[in-house]
């Protein structure tokens, strides 16, 4: 913790703030008794979670990485020839479209996609 000027502003660092985020996880632990413990405004350690949960907390954490496996498109069928089954029910996905699987779902998205809504979507599945 830096103390700046005659204002006495704390700079907290983000292992500081993760570590007061985490303690208020406690069981049987209250933002109000960390607050106060740790002489900070109820009100600043509720934003560090809500910015925790949105991951926009801080730090030096780059993005995260995850598995990707790209897998080829299904042949043309000769021409002439009925499609199979399976791919004349399948709804047809659009050029540019990404498919995520997370905890068991599957989310498809296009470039279109709006970018908050899709991190609030993959935030609950994470959490699931």
């Amino acid at each position: 913790m830096e103390v700046l000027g005659t204002e006495r502003r704390r700079r907290w660092s983000y292992e500081e703030k993760v570590r007061l985020i985490e303690e208020t996880m406690q069981s049987g632990e209250t933002v109000c008794g960390v607050a106060r413990r740790h002489g900070l405004a109820q009100s600043l350690l509720f934003t560090w979670r809500r910015q925790a949960r949105q991951g926009r907390l801080g730090g030096d954490a780059g993005p995260a990485l995850v598995p990707v496996e790209i897998t080829s498109s299904p042949a043309a069928a000769p021409t002439g020839a009925p499609p199979p089954p399976s791919l004349s029910a399948a709804p047809r996905i659009r050029a540019g479209t990404i498919e995520i699987e997370l905890g068991g779902c599957c989310v498809r998205v296009d470039r279109d996609v709006d970018t908050e809504a899709l991190l609030r979507i993959l935030d609950l599945l994470k959490r699931r």
